[in-house]
């Protein structure tokens, strides 16, 4: 019974939220294991498109658990508008398939003040791209040991004694080096008291209930928020999230030993994108980045910020694929490249006139390093109703082969489209 871990293998905004639905089908438990509400999952089904931020996606699903892993930081505001959401929607939402694990850490106000200061400060290569929703603030919080976790959150008395000594400190921050105006005590609490009576049911030792199911043979599919190449340790840093967004992080974002995860899926699109600053060595300016925008509607789910767009970067897959374990791919978002005459793709970088071997640590170099690109007949025809990898245009065909070579990576799925319908098998995970 394989456990699988689903990663962006790129910059994130690559398609993992559909996939997981996709999978999700043929698991039991679909577990999140890093990141906030600072990720967007867009799923389509039908004509109705659901976003989600904190929950994972299999919550779309009959019969499944969804677990919300200790790797996760919650904004317990956010949370509740979006149970309501999905309860609106006709879907169901409560404690009896969702858990939450009583160690992940809680957003609080003062997280979300600091981040929107810090970079309304930042200027020109000081500036990071944060979605201002207090993601780093937490973090920072949960490695300096003064952060507050879930178990306070539903505990008045706890949420009290941890508030108490936490926010003194904040404050002095916001208001001495950042220039905010101080939270108010009875405020926060009230507020946050208010959201524990409302999500205490949910609590629960997910790392338990894990290692159990999985030893009663249950299938778990874990899910990242983000991409590899965000990841705080091996994404390029700085301009990366602040959590594990790897494979690794499935592990530690859940309790759950390295020896009980079987295979490691890694989402990519046909080309590749990013939101945010940082390098971005294949990125296309001008109308052929535009015309790749427009027709993948490059628009974040979270943020409505335009993504940057460019071709597909094989350099940067293999050490996504390296470092994650990686040995399935999905390719999503192939319909997009139909009509380019050619289509380029990144199979090395030249640094000063040298060609490297591999993918940069050394931030300087990476954002001045060019792209070597191959170039590949593009196709013409409309190809998002195609229902059989066969019954693609040979040249599209050929792009994905290609791709497999370059990244050495097997690729298992071909999404043409949004919707559940348009996605191409090539080969069962669950074999």
């Amino acid at each position: 019974m394989p456990n699988i871990v689903v990663i962006g293998a790129q910059w994130g905004d690559e398609g993992k939220g559909r996939i997981v639905d996709l999978i999700s089908e043929n698991v039991d438990i679909i577990a999140r294991y890093q990141g906030g509400n600072n990720a967007g999952h867009t799923i389509v089904i039908g004509k109705e498109k659901v976003v989600l931020h904190h929950l994972p996606s299999g919550i779309l699903r009959d019969g499944k658990i969804s677990v919300i892993g200790n790797g996760v930081v919650i904004d317990p505001g956010v949370l509740l508008e979006e149970l309501k959401g999905l309860r609106a929607a006709g879907y169901r939402a409560d404690s009896g398939n969702l858990k939450i694990s009583d160690r992940a850490h809680v957003i609080m106000p003062y997280h979300r003040e600091i981040d929107i200061a810090r970079e309304s400060l930042s200027r020109g290569n000081g500036k990071i791209g944060t979605t201002g929703r207090g993601i780093g603030p937490v973090y920072e919080d949960k490695a300096a040991r003064r952060g507050i976790k879930f178990s306070d959150l539903i505990d008045p008395e706890s949420l009290r004694e941890r508030l108490s000594s936490v926010l003194e400190e904040r404050n002095m921050y916001l208001e001495h080096v950042l220039g905010r105006k101080p939270l108010k005590f009875e405020d926060i609490f009230s507020e946050y008291e208010a959201y524990g009576k409302e999500l205490k049911d949910f609590s629960c030792d997910v790392s338990s209930l894990l290692n159990r199911s999985i030893s009663e043979g249950k299938r778990v599919l874990f899910e990242g928020a983000q991409g590899a190449l965000l990841d705080i340790d091996l994404g390029t840093y700085p301009f990366v999230t602040s959590s594990s967004a790897s494979s690794g992080g499935a592990c530690t974002g859940t309790g759950v030993s390295p020896t009980r995860i079987d295979l490691v899926l890694g989402i990519a699109k046909a080309y590749a994108t990013r939101v945010g600053e940082g390098p971005f060595p294949s990125e296309i300016e001008g109308e052929t980045g535009e015309r790749l925008r427009k027709a993948g509607g490059e628009y974040g789910a979270t943020t409505g910020r335009s993504r940057r767009c460019g071709w597909f970067d094989s350099v940067a897959l293999r050490y996504a694929a390296m470092t994650n374990g990686i040995s399935r791919l999905a390719i999503t978002k192939l319909d997009v490249l139909s009509g380019f005459d050619a289509i380029k793709v990144c199979v090395g970088y030249r640094y000063r006139g040298k060609l490297l071997g591999e993918f940069p640590s050394n931030i300087n170099i990476l954002k001045d390093c060019e792209p070597v690109y191959e170039e590949i007949e593009g196709w013409k025809e409309d190809i998002s109703s195609v229902t059989d990898f066969g019954e693609l245009p040979a040249h599209a065909r050929n792009y994905i082969r290609r791709l497999e070579q370059l990244t050495g990576v097997t690729i298992y799925a071909v999404s043409l489209g949004a919707s559940r319908e348009k996605i191409l098998f090539l080969s069962d995970l669950f074999q």
